[in-house]
């Protein structure tokens, strides 16, 4: 089976202090957001989801992987023909998934100073409580 060729995933495709850490709002754990925004521009392999997603060991992004496999998010191909491997795909219900995420995007980004004020104030709470 013959794939287009994609551009690869940018090592900085999600910025540490990314309002993605931020929102309140999550799509599953902590990384299938992240994972879900990866797999958006069409199927990827495991090796290079672990780009973008450099703080997440193997085991928990197997785990993920699984959960939204599972969940019906995510399509898990093997391939056995020349050499074995294995990519992960969007489903169309997955795909779904793009709008409302854009829309917690937007209400965190439209919200980041407040929201970092909060946890600051909160950071703080507990250091003198």
């Amino acid at each position: 089976m013959s794939e287009a060729i994609r551009e690869p995933l940018r090592a900085d495709m999600f910025d540490p202090v990314c309002p993605s850490n931020l929102s309140p709002i999550r799509f599953g754990d902590k990384w299938a957001g992240m994972i879900i925004r990866c797999l958006e521009g069409g199927p990827r392999r495991f090796s290079e989801l672990r780009v973008p997603l450099r703080g997440i060991t193997a085991k928990v992004l197997t785990r993920s992987l699984r959960t939204l496999e599972r969940d019906g998010l995510i399509n898990r191909t093997e391939y056995e023909t020349p050499l074995r491997r294995v990519t992960y795909a969007l489903t169309p219900l997955g795909r779904s998934m793009l709008v409302p995420m854009e829309a917690a995007c937007a209400w965190t980004a439209a919200n980041w100073e407040e929201l970092l004020d909060a946890r600051e104030a909160s950071t703080d709470l507990n250091r003198t409580g």
